[in-house]
């Protein structure tokens, strides 16, 4: 539900409180509202007082007591404003932002005089932390309300053409952050143009991001961004660290929660979103204690808060790019120029997805053609019929989620076996669903369309036979290479770039003065003491989201036992 109010008019349109249809928009219990109320204070509210406003931080949890408020998009600048939501007695207001100190993507409004409870933030997240029943009701009406904010292209405005590698870049940053935002493609919508010049922005200062209409900022940097939606970046002065976790995926998250949970001083290092491959895929439904399934992105930000409830800190726009060794601590050096110090330190940096190399590919990723399948990239699919490339769980996994979004799903593998690389509850969901069609021996040869995708070009690798395939968007899920191209020659690594442990790792220091005792053999220590590697990024490791957290955790009791032998 969303109505359009003119901002000249006196106050929003008074409208029915919404509906609950997905858990977003729980009432709370007479008993709930007093746990809140212990440490908050309850207040009147005139109708038109602003509560929270888009852009701003909130250091408030709302309760509404008595009387109505509208949770609003404050649009371009237009004098348009949609009511999004409408909340009555019972409810409460904000979303994922409150809980991770991020700034509101939304204004709420008083629509009717009323009472509020008032409740610190602060005090919300020890609730959070301590309170189960409540934890699990606001932590999963705040996770449905950031989707339903992203659906609906809410919050700050990134305007720029498809074609711009800096657009491209912004909007990865946002997607992969889950941050609400809207993209206007300078090459599609009429209004982009207009709305520049209202704004006085020059073409040449595209791409911009555009908050609450009016603020603008000019191509910014990552970490630029990241510092005004309120995620927490890397800074000049930093302490000596417990323990450096390069990566912020499962096997990072893990090691972060763990080790802060166990007093060690912790910072994670993360180059673009927490997260990691997981948050990519739209539905995990094999993994221990979650029988329904659940997104990746829900499991990312269920770990995030975790490891803010032990202290542990998660910088993203955080590349690391090198390692040395300076008064007996590890030191890695940051793309901006800066250094983060520790005492020991976990790389769980992951692998990244191999891309396709075919004619004409290059032009439209971003735009068409895609390395992730999330509710976002399927929105901007609508109905139209889409090619999955690859064999494995994560091709398994996308092509199940966007064949109930879309009209047809093409899989292509280059073999006969859907099986051999992919889990049986994915393959026999395939092989029955009506709308996925499974391509055997086929492999990409071409991709043709302008701006974007029209249709795939694909040849049989038995009989060279090709075919023309009609798709408007294409998922590519090849494998992947481990992320440890900075690491150079500071430890070993195997044949193909993953980081050797263990057994392996000891005989490659070749210094002869460690002695490797029975219990360090299969141990997740590098060829550098102190340097510890989970997850994927390892050598022979599973590569599996439940494999990579328990590497995680295993890790920071190896941290501890390496602080024991020094």
């Amino acid at each position: 539900m969303s109505t359009e109010i003119s901002s000249e008019d006196a106050g929003p349109v008074v409208v029915g409180e919404t509906t609950d249809e997905h858990g977003a928009f729980p009432r709370l219990t007479d008993d709930q509202v007093a746990v809140l109320e212990v440490g908050g204070t309850r207040r009147s509210v005139r109708t038109g007082e602003v509560l929270i406003r888009e852009g701003a931080p909130s250091n408030d949890f709302f309760v509404v007591l008595s009387g109505k408020v509208a949770v609003l998009d404050e649009g371009d600048r237009d004098g348009e404003r949609r009511i999004l939501r409408v909340h009555g007695p019972g409810r409460f207001l904000g979303e994922l932002g409150l809980l991770e100190g991020q700034v509101a993507f939304y204004t709420a409004e008083a629509i009717e005089d009323g009472e509020l409870l008032v409740t610190p933030a602060e005090r919300v997240r020890e609730l959070v932390a301590h309170d189960p029943v409540l934890s699990d009701l606001i932590l999963r009406a705040y996770l449905l309300r950031r989707h339903l904010l992203i659906g609906l292209g809410s919050g700050f405005r990134i305007i720029g053409s498809c074609y711009s590698p800096d657009t491209l870049r912004l909007r990865e940053f946002a997607m992969r952050n889950r941050l609400p935002h809207k993209w206007i493609d300078l090459e599609r919508d009429e209004r982009a143009e207009q709305l520049l010049r209202s704004l006085d922005i020059a073409p040449e200062d595209v791409p911009v991001v555009i908050w609450h209409g009016e603020k603008v900022l000019r191509n910014p940097t990552n970490t630029e961004l990241a510092r005004i939606v309120g995620l927490s970046v890397p800074n000049a002065a930093q302490d000596v660290f417990d323990l450096v976790v390069v990566g912020a995926g499962p096997a990072g998250l893990a090691a972060s929660v763990y080790g802060a949970s166990d007093g060690l001083n912790t910072v994670t290092l993360e180059t673009i979103a927490a997260g990691g491959q997981a948050s990519t895929s739209s539905r995990i439904e094999n993994y221990l204690g979650f029988p329904a399934g659940i997104s990746g992105s829900e499991l990312a930000e269920r770990a995030v808060i975790q490891a803010d409830k032990f202290g542990a800190r998660i910088l993203v726009s955080a590349e690391v790019t090198g390692l040395t060794s300076e008064a007996g601590y590890h030191v890695l050096r940051l793309s901006d120029g800066g250094t983060v110090r520790g005492r020991s330190i976990v790389l769980a940096t992951g692998a990244r997805y191999r891309k396709l190399t075919v004619p004409g590919i290059a032009e439209l990723e971003g735009t068409s053609v895609y390395y992730a399948a999330t509710h976002q990239e399927a929105h901007m699919c609508g109905t139209d019929p889409v090619a999955i490339v690859g064999g494995g769980n994560s091709a398994g996994q996308a092509t199940v989620f966007l064949a109930e979004h879309v009209s047809d799903v093409h899989l292509l593998i280059r073999n006969d076996d859907l099986g051999k690389s992919m889990s049986r509850y994915l393959v026999d969901q395939i092989e029955h669903h009506p709308h996925v069609t499974v391509h055997r021996h086929t492999e990409v040869r071409e991709v043709r369309g302008k701006k974007y995708l029209d249709e795939v070009v694909v040849e049989n690798n038995r009989t060279g036979e090709q075919a023309t395939i009609r798709a408007h968007a294409l998922f590519v899920f090849i494998g992947a290479t481990p992320y440890t191209g900075w690491l150079a020659d500071a430890i070993a690594l195997d044949e193909h770039g993953f980081v050797v442990t263990g057994t392996d790792a000891a005989l490659a220091r070749g210094d002869g003065a460690l002695q490797i005792g029975a219990a360090l053999c299969g141990t997740l220590e590098t060829s550098r003491p102190g340097l510890f590697a989970a997850g994927d990024v390892r050598s022979g490791s599973v590569k599996r989201v439940a494999s990579a957290v328990g590497e995680g955790a295993m890790s920071v009791r190896q941290v501890h036992e390496y602080f024991e032998r020094r």
